[in-house]
């Protein structure tokens, strides 16, 4: 079981490293990130302030709270371990872009699971939600999150990138590696299957 974000911050696993001549946080074997101004990127700046929205749009991708909030730690968790050098300017890009690939990486790994599942005539069953998940989605959260799930996962991620994060566009097709022309389709489409799941079309 993971540690919550905050415990996790407090922890120093993202410290960002002290004045000169001093011994660095938690990220110091791979001395994360010198930003291009030659600043360090301040990655616990980053996750205090980012890490709740990072942790709904996880959330959004993959349809429950714990692996939302797994993908997101386990992103920190690498660039730390990595000592990826990134830009302070461009940081946050590239760590929303790890989200969504994180995300896609547990729905493989569930539909893998289902399909394991079937071979063996067993029943597929979702993890039980926890009582936090629970608390935290209402009941147009939960209708709304069951028509996202129903649509193909290009779609899915357009939608939640452009309009629960209203992401230009050009930003969308960048971290999804697609065209602006992609983009437009994707949202226009998933948008419309979106309407008719819910009950919305006019």
């Amino acid at each position: 079981m993971r540690t919550s974000g905050v415990d996790y911050a407090q922890s120093g696993a993202f410290s960002t490293p002290p004045e000169a001549g001093g011994q660095a946080g938690g990220c110091e074997p791979g001395r994360l990130g010198a930003a291009a101004a030659g600043g360090w990127l301040d990655l616990a700046g980053i996750f205090r302030q980012y890490h709740a929205d990072l942790v709904r749009l996880a959330l959004l991708l993959v349809g429950d709270y714990a692996s939302a909030e797994d993908v997101v730690q386990d992103v920190f968790t690498r660039l730390c371990a990595r000592g990826r050098e990134l830009d302070q300017d461009g940081a946050l890009a590239y760590i929303r872009t790890a989200v969504v690939n994180g995300c896609r990486s547990v729905l493989r790994r569930r539909a893998l699971a289902r399909r394991i599942a079937v071979t063996r005539a067993a029943p597929w069953r979702d993890t039980q939600e926890s009582a936090e998940h629970t608390a935290i989605l209402a009941e147009d959260r939960r209708r709304v999150l069951a028509a996202l799930a129903a649509l193909p996962g290009r779609r899915r991620e357009v939608l939640v990138l452009r309009f629960y994060l209203s992401l230009p566009v050009a930003e969308v097709a960048a971290i999804l590696g697609i065209s602006q022309g992609s983009v437009k389709s994707a949202a226009a489409r998933g948008l419309t299957a979106l309407a008719r799941r819910l009950g919305e079309e006019q």
